[in-house]
């Protein structure tokens, strides 16, 4: 990204309400500090973040203003990866949910994640049984570190319902990517488009009211530049409503990761936190893993 970044004011993405009174927070915000990780997967939190809004209606907390959309793909397109361990991690947490799904849907014939990095869950799904399967992520580099097998599978770029044939999936998701959209409604709108009768969309995301933000506040890590909205369960709800999925479900998530990378996110000098991360992994506990409430939530609609 160019250290002179443009910036346009915006209504609520999800119910486009222009009351942006409610400042939850000003900009924290320093162009100079980013580097190739800024715009990456799980990297070190910078705790930067643009002017954060909360919507009065739908209880959206967004950034007014933020970066021309050029700007962000370019981010997104240079941004660098080097998070293929906690890929695998998040895949098989989120691949639990799948069972359950597989009862629901209509078949599993046709399904696509949406900004899937590395394609770790690309491999959950064809071990579920799913066929058709392919995924799509807007970053060169985590797509160079997939899988020779899974690679293939992914396309390179921006979700575009355009690419996919309508009423042709069962099943669509999308994990830690609503925070980061230019315009989150419109994709959902677009994965109800491509689902067949009786599909869903499986999706997660950060929970802006979950205990451990409130814990942390301006100290979390979901507070950050790549976030341009952040969720609760009820502004959730309410765009996958709005995009017209029904019988929306919103659970709590119980992330696991090796011990290290809880470490990564936790509010301390970045220099202390690589020290004691390399001795962790050393030793060998940096790799034990952990289960904990992280503050995610899965929200899941479908498609009648």
């Amino acid at each position: 990204m160019q250290k002179k970044i443009k910036m346009l004011g915006r209504a609520c993405p999800v119910c486009s309400s222009r009351k942006d009174s409610d400042v939850f927070a000003e900009e924290n915000f320093d162009p100079g500090q980013l580097d190739d990780y800024s715009f990456a997967s799980r990297k070190f939190p910078e705790l930067m973040h643009y002017r954060l809004i909360i919507c009065p209606q739908c209880e959206l907390l967004y950034a007014n203003p933020i970066p021309t959309l050029k700007s962000l793909s370019t981010a997104y397109h240079e941004a660098a990866f080097d998070s293929s361990e906690e890929a695998r991690y998040a895949a098989r947490t989120y691949g639990l949910f799948l069972p359950s799904l597989k009862q629901k849907i209509c078949d599993t014939v046709g399904a696509l994640d949406i900004g899937t990095g590395d394609g770790a869950f690309l491999g959950e799904l064809l071990g579920m049984g799913f066929t058709g399967v392919k995924g799509v992520e807007p970053s060169l580099a985590p797509i160079k570190a997939a899988k020779p097998d899974i690679r293939p599978l992914i396309r390179h770029g921006f979700f575009k319902p355009k690419y996919y044939q309508r009423n042709s999936l069962s099943l669509v998701t999308c994990f830690q990517t609503f925070e980061h959209l230019y315009e989150p409604l419109e994709m959902c709108r677009g994965a109800y488009q491509i689902l067949k009768k009786e599909g869903a969309f499986f999706a997660v995301c950060h929970n802006r009211l979950s205990l451990s933000a409130r814990l942390l506040g301006m100290k979390s890590p979901i507070f950050d530049i790549e976030h341009l909205q952040l969720f609760s369960p009820k502004s959730a709800r309410a765009m996958m409503e709005k995009a017209g999925f029904t019988q929306v479900e919103v659970r709590k998530i119980l992330n696991t990761y090796p011990l290290h990378y809880w470490l990564k996110l936790l509010p301390l000098p970045r220099k202390f936190k690589s020290s004691l991360m390399k001795l962790l992994k050393i030793i060998g506990i940096g790799y034990l893993p952990i289960p904990l409430p992280a503050g995610n939530m899965a929200v899941i609609g479908f498609k009648k």
